[in-house]
């Protein structure tokens, strides 16, 4: 079982850092206590890895043959990549670094699952598309009912504060369902774990990240990423789980970090404000293009290094 603490790892991070995309908004604007949302995060993550993470699971074990050497390998290198690219200040994705590592092991082993990618690649962007124009489609839907609700401040605050949490389970039901193939997938293809386990084992290590070490994100990077009104938030929220969620249906794991910028594109555009600068936009589509790349070379060095031989008077 020591095979599996790359993947525990990995699930951990992704919790830890995960958890602020769904929550970190409710949470850095204290309409929720942090040990509520990250309790709630928790056991919906796990809820859904178990429920609906089989479809994810599927698609990446099925991108290419991998050994249990090879499946410890890409979940190494994925989880370098996503460290170093946290340590670098850039957005990242652990889909993509993910299946960038499983592609580097599959040119290994010259075998590769071209229509399988070709879906993957599409849905990544497909995510913050699909996102923005749920956010756009969701404010003006919403807004409307919230307006003819003619409720005081009291009342507001109540009803927000209601639905953030009803929005953020639903989010981290979504999280655990899309993202324990990330974790867990490449086990499967190796033989090590069945689908059952795989996900709940891949679930509770993103619950685990979550509860042990989600609190600073949540706290700073939920403020920094979204500065938004609650109502807005709350938009930002739903268009990435109802986003997530579809594509968690299609059985492909995606970046909620993604999705939850096309949200707030989507109310930028809609407010004709300046939400995500153009500098911003440059950093984030770097980090979508070198992240699988990075991985894919991490897998590939790592297996040469793994295999070379000491060679006695040579």
């Amino acid at each position: 079982m020591i095979s599996l603490l790359g993947g525990v790892f990995l699930g951990w991070s992704l919790g830890a850092n995960d958890a602020s995309n769904i929550f970190g908004t409710a949470v850095s604007s204290r309409m929720l206590k942090f040990w509520t949302a990250a309790c709630l995060a928790a056991f919906f993550v796990v809820l859904g890895a178990v429920f609906s993470g089989q479809a994810g699971i599927e698609t990446l074990k099925g991108l290419t043959y991998l050994n249990l050497e090879q499946a410890v390998i890409s979940s190494v290198a994925a989880a370098l990549t996503v460290t170093i690219m946290t340590l670098l200040g850039l957005p990242v994705s652990t889909s993509q670094a993910v299946v960038g590592a499983i592609v580097g092991i599959g040119i290994l082993n010259h075998q590769l699952n071209f229509a399988g990618l070709g879906k993957v690649v599409i849905c990544w962007i497909g995510t913050p598309v699909g996102a923005a124009c749920f956010a756009i489609l969701l404010y003006f839907g919403l807004a409307r009912l919230y307006n003819a609700l003619r409720i005081n401040l009291f009342e507001s605050d109540f009803l927000l504060r209601t639905l953030l949490i009803i929005a953020g389970s639903y989010g981290a039901y979504a999280l655990g369902a899309n993202n324990v193939a990330n974790v867990t997938a490449v086990f499967v293809g190796a033989g090590l774990l069945d689908i059952f386990s795989a996900a709940l084992i891949g679930g509770l290590s993103i619950a685990l990240g979550i509860l042990t070490y989600s609190r600073p994100v949540m706290e700073t990077v939920g403020e920094k990423l979204v500065k938004l009104d609650s109502f807005s938030a709350l938009i930002v929220v739903l268009s990435l789980t109802i986003t997530v969620h579809i594509f968690t249906i299609i059985g492909v794991p995606v970046s909620t970090s993604q999705a939850v910028i096309g949200g707030v594109l989507g109310i930028g555009l809609l407010k004709g404000a300046n939400t995500v600068s153009r500098k911003t936009l440059g950093t984030i589509l770097l980090g979508w293009f070198i992240t699988p790349l990075i991985a894919a070379g991490f897998s590939l060095a790592i297996d040469f290094c793994f295999h070379l031989q000491y060679v006695p008077g040579v």
